[in-house]
């Protein structure tokens, strides 16, 4: 049997936020505001849903130069209008104490066809509304690190 690598830290649900994010402003930018208003430093997007007059996302692909043989594409834009079917995704900090977002998402354009792959910040305006459920941690920390392993910052639970 393989060895189980996994790091993790007990903590507790605090706040819970509903929000919606009105017609203009980015999906991304818009959930971040709404964490910094409310206090949020950790937690995560639990779902989400609505309308973007495009899409702006990134998909992770095989990269020989990278460490761990994968890494995004460069950003792909699909114009809207373009429906949200779910994302959601984790709240963390920087070391320097920035509230950071990595949402990932699936999408789908006018016909029907659907996309998923990861939210590129300042790109996704939203079309009509879109609602989202953001759930604080308290407990716990989430602070993104160097991760010498994969070459890249990462989130680490910590006390």
């Amino acid at each position: 049997m393989a060895e189980i690598r996994a790091t993790n830290m007990a903590g507790k649900f605090g706040k819970m936020i509903p929000v919606r994010i009105r017609p203009g402003t980015d999906v991304m930018e818009g959930l971040k505001k709404a964490c910094e208003d409310n206090g949020v430093k950790y937690g995560g997007i639990l779902f989400g849903i609505g309308s973007i007059r495009q899409l702006c996302y990134q998909v992770l692909v095989p990269k020989k130069e990278s460490i761990w043989g994968a890494g995004y594409t460069d950003p792909a834009t699909i114009p809207g209008p373009i429906e949200i079917v779910g994302i959601s995704g984790v709240i963390f900090q920087s070391e320097e104490g920035e509230t950071l977002l990595h949402i990932h998402g699936t999408f789908s354009d006018q016909k029907g066809k659907c996309f998923g792959g990861h939210l590129v910040m300042g790109q996704n305006p939203v079309l009509a509304t879109t609602d989202a459920i953001i759930a604080e941690l308290t407990d716990a920390k989430m602070i993104r690190r160097m991760d010498p392993e994969l070459g890249m910052g990462i989130f680490n639970p910590e006390p």
